[in-house]
């Protein structure tokens, strides 16, 4: 199993309406780095959801549900969309500020290429946060 995160700003598709929603497409990708990182995910893989721009947390984890496929909101055959369900809200969010202060995570994408939408997560990254998040 592979980790990422990915980026939403809150007041466009939050944790919240992802939960009510049951499962969602991650589309509008237009970063080849980010399209990468969609096309290696694999069903079951786990992702960080984090709100970016507003409250800039770590909130929950989403599972991917269906591997890469054409994204439906583009003609475009470069870009791709992902299909993710809600897997686990975390008891408490890991905030930018606390990732940015914890020595271990210096070289975390978030911090290294912090405006990637879709970043790959390595799995001693993974485990420094769901300790930070009391899971």
């Amino acid at each position: 199993m592979a980790y990422w995160l990915i980026k939403s700003e809150p007041f466009k598709y939050s944790w919240d309406q992802f939960v009510k929603d049951g499962v969602t497409f991650w589309d509008g990708v237009r970063n080849y780095s980010a399209r990468n990182n969609l096309r290696a995910m694999k069903k079951g893989d786990l992702a960080f959801f984090y709100h970016s721009n507003e409250g800039m947390e770590i909130v929950g984890i989403a599972k991917v549900a269906k591997e890469s496929y054409q994204d439906p909101t583009t003609e475009e055959i470069a870009w791709l969309a992902v299909d993710f369900k809600p897997h686990k809200k975390l008891k408490k969010p890991v905030t930018l500020a606390m990732v940015k202060a914890e020595n271990s995570l210096t070289q975390m994408a978030l911090i290294r290429l912090g405006r990637l939408s879709v970043q790959p997560v390595l799995e001693s990254e993974w485990n420094i946060i769901m300790k930070m998040a009391g899971e």
